[in-house]
């Protein structure tokens, strides 16, 4: 595509801390947070109007003139609607995998009203799987946030009563999920909700660490204010370590 010279938005990665503000006040869905810096998605979703400015706490951006693929409403468009299909995708059925919804859990005293019974969810929310929770979902607003390890459903027999009642649960494999995705899943989260505190529940096995190290990178970027605990559990099933950080 030809370029030309235009008003554009530069972004200073010494100033920039990575808090995310300005990606909401971009109308077009121009920025986003990768590895914890503001960056512009693509020259030509840029309108160069500088709606962002305001949001930004350290002045790291601001508007020059220089040579840029010319602003592209229609591929605006496109891009936003792709982002929305990506947020709610829609299985072959019709059914909405992703369309938020809050539940009703049941508590520990309904479920004592009802000896000899299987006792119901403690979830609270759905979606459940990370790649399909937005930043945005009103849920995780004062949450107190649990991240799990896919396999830690089926090898901890308590997670429920243990874990899950009382938490807004986040779950994904870092083996075969993106793991760069959830780094800005986890980092616009960090920096654009109130969260009261977080558990990661992962397995002994190597590869599950590798959520640990996610959550890390995107803690580093959004240097958050809230208690952290990580919780380590064997293929038996057993707890084999916790710890906590902040």
């Amino acid at each position: 595509m030809t370029k030309v010279t235009r008003k554009i938005v530069e972004i200073d990665d010494e100033l920039c801390d990575g808090c995310g503000q300005c990606v909401p006040d971009c109308a077009e869905g121009s920025l986003r947070i990768v590895d914890g810096k503001a960056r512009l998605v693509a020259d030509k979703l840029c309108d160069g109007l500088g709606a962002c400015l305001g949001s930004c706490p350290t002045g790291a951006l601001k508007i020059i003139e220089r040579e840029a693929e010319e602003f592209d409403e229609e591929a605006v468009e496109e891009f936003l609607a792709r982002e929305k299909a990506q947020e709610q995708p829609t299985s072959a059925c019709g059914c909405p995998s992703s369309q938020i919804q809050s539940l009703q859990p049941v508590t520990s005293c309904q479920g004592a009203n009802a000896p000899g019974q299987q006792l119901g969810s403690a979830l609270s929310h759905w979606p459940i799987q990370i790649r399909l929770i937005p930043a945005t979902a009103p849920f995780l607003e004062n949450a107190d946030l649990l991240v799990a390890a896919d396999c830690t459903t089926l090898a901890y027999a308590g997670l429920q009563q243990d874990f899950l009642a009382g938490r807004v649960v986040m779950m994904g494999c870092p083996k075969f999920d993106d793991q760069e995705l959830y780094v800005q899943r986890f980092t616009e989260i960090f920096t654009t909700r109130k969260l009261n505190s977080l558990t990661i529940l992962v397995m002994e096995v190597p590869c599950c660490h590798s959520m640990l190290q996610i959550i890390e990178k995107a803690w580093k970027a959004a240097s958050p204010d809230f208690p952290v605990r990580h919780v380590v559990i064997t293929t038996k099933g057993e707890i084999k370590e916790e710890v906590s950080w902040s």
